[in-house]
């Protein structure tokens, strides 16, 4: 079945780290660049970072620069995103996707709150 399932989302204090993983399945991960987007609450889903086949090269938004980090794992079919210094507006349902298709996860939630 091919399929993308996030996990890893709860609730952290400001200040904060925490990791999401994406688990793949069903298709050649190492293949594929991969994305993580998220959607605050009341908003649009909005870009946040993407890896390219192999982890050769990543991108990041401009609200998320210098605080997470997005990898892959090839042997794993995962990818993560390492995210640290959370700050309230960071609180979102976050998604990994694979743009061929489009394929999307379920999302996974990440709440900043003291």
């Amino acid at each position: 079945q091919v399929q993308l399932v996030e996990s890893g989302g709860g609730l952290v204090q400001p200040g904060g780290s925490l990791r999401l993983s994406c688990a793949a399945s069903g298709f050649t991960f190492a293949l594929y660049t991969m994305k993580w987007y998220r959607q605050p609450p009341g908003k649009g889903r909005e870009w946040v970072a993407d890896i390219t086949p192999y982890g050769t090269r990543t991108n990041y938004a401009d609200s998320v620069k210098g605080r997470f980090t997005v990898s892959r794992d090839i042997a794993k079919a995962t990818m993560f995103l390492q995210m640290s210094n959370l700050e309230s507006e960071d609180t979102a349902v976050y998604y990994c996707m694979r743009p061929e298709g489009p394929l999307w996860g379920q999302g996974t939630q990440l709440t900043v709150s003291s």
